[in-house]
């Protein structure tokens, strides 16, 4: 048997396949790499001009405590237990279990993943595929060498397969960008996470200060209503004027006044509260909330720069999103080379079905394509320098993430500061309001001042209430705050459940539906 010319046969196609897989080793463009986290002129403010002192004024009274600040400490990943509020915890645990924009983030996510699953086996893999077939024809006599031709049957099967060479990389950029996506997707799920639970607390504070707000409200109503009612006995008297029956009744109208706004507020709170636990807006069964029933975090956490870049998810998901536009100059930059695909096929064919798989009807086939860009107007380079251009946008707004979230940290720490002041004048003047209304009580029990003295000054106490109440939600809001500027410590907590749904949503479409 002559193997002189059958031998090439057999190393050609093993030449050439160790040829494609050594020019597989490479892929053109650049290689990510995160860009470093900035660079802190003081590293004791690294995020304020001026440093922030490590502990926060105190005031006496409940949320009056001073609050330390710790440079370099860790973000717990339940921060918001903290607030030592068991049916916080509870609340904001069923809204992350129970919101439809968790869900809606996982969803994407999942999606995410499927879709790089998929891209992986049909790229990275040769495609097989099964051919069979019958055929029943009628050749021509120039064909089949019969007067007036010849019908006969065909019959095939046939397995083909196919293989694109990554020689310059196109696939596995195109991979890594689909990979960045997913990290993106996860990095949206825990935002969507955090806010959420920012949400619930900054929420349930909100709810808590309108309601202290409209107590005391209440109280100034009744102390102005019993101050209505002096007055209006000493005018039937005589001893005053009408006009102080007027002013009287004229405070009381505005005091009266703000009271709907209030109440108005405190429904869509808690309205608003129902909702992102993930429940109809009328459904019941939340937990009220009072400033009594929260208290304030005293050792609050202060991350490095180094670290907050890494925690943020918002940057996080800015930096995937630079390196997809990292991997798409990758992808374009491949487009300029040459594309190698092999491909081949083994089968049979025959005249007659029972000698289809016999020796003589075998058929085989082993070839290579090379595609090479010759001209094409520009194109290709037009498109690898929008992806140039696409990628210095990406780390532009990666910048912008960075520093919209060192100013976040930075009005935050500042907020803190200025709470805790806030909260010390108006426990000062809470206090004098309270000396001062002693000292009338005992002018009025000696008879020294009318009862209407004796009123206004119940009246001052109860409205240095409503500033007092304002100004201790605030503390607990910018602390929450804080926890979320930080990044909210997911790292240091379980991966989140898939969320449902605890409402029964009716989607089929209505019969009347337009369309059908």
């Amino acid at each position: 048997m002559d193997t002189t010319r059958t031998a090439p046969r057999r190393t050609a196609p093993a030449a050439a396949v160790a040829l494609a897989l050594s020019l597989a080793g490479c892929a053109v463009g650049p290689d990510f790499k995160p860009p470093a986290p900035p660079r802190v002129a003081d590293a004791a403010r690294p995020y304020t001009a001026a440093a922030v002192p490590a502990a926060t004024a105190s005031a006496p009274g409940p949320g009056g405590a001073a609050q330390q600040l710790a440079l370099g400490q860790d973000v717990p990943g339940q921060w918001w237990q903290l607030f030592r509020s068991a049916p916080l915890d509870a609340l904001v645990r069923s809204a992350l279990a129970h919101s439809p924009t968790v869900a809606s983030a996982q969803a994407a996510l999942r999606q995410a993943q499927a879709l790089y699953d998929a891209d992986v086996g049909a790229k990275t893999l040769p495609a097989v595929t099964g051919q069979a077939g019958a055929a029943r024809e009628r050749g021509s006599q120039a064909t089949t060498g019969t007067p007036s031709g010849r019908v006969f049957s065909l019959y095939n099967a046939s397995v083909n397969v196919s293989y694109s060479v990554d020689a310059f990389g196109a696939t596995r950029r195109e991979l890594e960008g689909l990979q960045a996506g997913i990290d993106l997707q996860r990095w949206q799920v825990e935002a969507a996470a955090l806010t959420l639970s920012a949400n619930v607390v900054t929420t349930a504070i909100q709810e808590a200060s309108l309601r202290a707000q409209l107590q005391a409200t209440r109280d100034v109503i009744d102390a102005q209503q019993r101050a209505l009612a002096v007055v209006q006995q000493q005018a039937a008297l005589g001893a005053v004027a009408q006009q102080a029956v007027l002013v009287q009744r004229t405070q009381l109208a505005q005091t009266l006044a703000t009271l709907p706004a209030l109440e108005k507020a405190l429904a869509q709170t808690r309205q608003q509260l129902s909702v992102l636990a993930g429940r109809l807006p009328g459904d019941g069964g939340l937990p009220e909330f009072t400033l009594d029933s929260l208290q304030l975090p005293t050792e609050l956490p202060v991350t490095l720069p180094s670290a907050l870049v890494r925690q943020r998810p918002d940057i996080q998901a800015s930096e995937a999103q630079l390196h997809q536009a990292s991997a798409q100059v990758g992808v374009a930059t491949a487009n300029l080379y040459p594309q190698i695909t092999l491909s081949g096929s083994l089968g049979a064919q025959s005249l007659q079905l029972d000698r289809l798989f016999s020796g003589p009807s075998q058929v085989w086939s082993l070839g290579g394509s090379l595609l090479a860009p010759i001209f094409n107007g520009g194109a290709l380079q037009a498109r690898r320098r929008a992806a140039e251009a696409a990628y210095d946008q990406a780390l532009a707004q990666y910048r912008q993430t960075v520093l919209n979230a060192f100013l976040n940290v930075a009005n935050t720490l500042r907020a803190l500061d200025s709470d805790a002041q806030a909260l010390q004048a108006q426990a000062t003047a809470a206090a004098l309001a309270r000396q001062s209304l002693d000292l009338t009580t005992r002018q009025y029990q000696a008879g020294a001042v009318s009862s209407l003295l004796l009123l206004d000054a119940q009246r001052s106490l109860q409205q240095t209430r409503i500033g007092l109440a304002q100004a201790r939600a605030a503390r607990y809001a910018d602390t929450a705050a804080l926890f979320q500027a930080l990044g909210g410590g997911w790292w240091n907590r379980q991966a989140l459940a898939p969320a449902g749904t605890p409402v029964a949503f009716d989607t089929a479409a209505p019969a009347s539906a337009p369309g059908r």
